[in-house]
């Protein structure tokens, strides 16, 4: 059954894909909630998508590069990023590198220079919108972009998400998992009020559930009943796999496709890509 899950996954002959959307899907991965699983969800999302026929981008956004890390792309200092397209409006086709071994996707890494990047923003113009104007001006075509947002709400996560049509939000199931949620919302209201209408939170995934806990069932309950259809029936368990994984600079898909947390983020990816399809997203909605 592993081999077999492994082969699904890893589909090395092509012959599996995902559902293409008609348009870009800019989806910005965000929770200012630290270790909730948001790059862990941003790097194996695009990954499964990438590996079953559509072009996917990732935008790491994290000052700590941990996607970058988790792709195997360099971001030392001195490596062209996404903050020379935030400050310098260096176009992103110029920093955007492809993944080794991963065909359909590419990534903007994030160097430690962009820890300065939230002050230096502050005073330049229309600074809410300039990854919005990179993204828009990128000369390819890709049927999804992530935008991997640090676990904060300053000017980088305002830039994601008025770049965004979508909001992914990666949950914990955990107690204090829902606390900060609210901020969060409020957050998000307030952008698509002022800078960005078209942006809706479309995705909630569940992470790190251990069905050996009471509590685990009870934050899923809670999460279900307050947010309805947005919450994937897909959820990603406890996996030791998926927290190996980065440190091999790859992804779970491809460091063991047959582990439950590789399949469980292949399920979630196949929904998203299949609900995109019956929900077509629009650049102007």
């Amino acid at each position: 059954m592993e081999a077999m899950r492994a082969v699904q996954i890893l589909n090395p002959s092509g012959e599996v894909t995902m559902p293409r959307p008609e348009r870009t899907r800019v989806m910005c991965v965000a929770n200012q909630k630290g270790g909730v699983g948001k790059t862990t969800t941003t790097v194996n999302l695009a990954v499964a998508l990438a590996l079953h026929g559509n072009r996917v981008l990732v935008v790491d956004l994290d000052p700590q590069g941990n996607a970058s890390t988790g792709l195997n792309v360099p971001h030392h200092t001195g490596v062209p990023d996404v903050y020379d397209c935030l400050i310098n409006s260096v176009p992103l086709a110029d920093v955007a590198q492809a993944v080794e071994g991963i065909p359909n996707l590419w990534c903007v890494p994030a160097t430690i220079d962009l820890a300065g990047a939230e002050i230096e923003l502050v005073s330049v113009v229309a600074r809410e919108s300039r990854l919005d104007r990179a993204i828009a001006a990128y000369p390819g075509h890709f049927d999804y972009v992530f935008i991997d947002c640090p676990p904060s709400l300053g000017l980088l996560t305002v830039n994601a998400l008025v770049a965004a049509q979508e909001v992914l939000i990666p949950i914990q199931c955990e107690y204090y998992a829902l606390e900060g949620l609210n901020q969060l919302i409020n957050n998000i209201n307030l952008v698509r009020q002022h800078l960005n209408p078209r942006l809706e939170v479309s995705t909630i995934l569940l992470t790190m559930y251990d069905r050996r806990t009471r509590l685990a069932d009870a934050v899923e309950q809670d999460v279900r009943n307050h947010f309805g259809d947005k919450v994937l029936q897909a959820v990603i368990p406890r996996n030791v796999r998926v927290s190996e994984a980065p440190s091999y600079g790859q992804s779970v898909m491809t460091y063991d496709p047959g582990s439950r947390g590789a399949t469980s983020y292949f399920e979630a990816a196949q929904e998203i890509a299949e609900r995109g399809v019956k929900e077509p997203v629009s650049r102007n909605a």
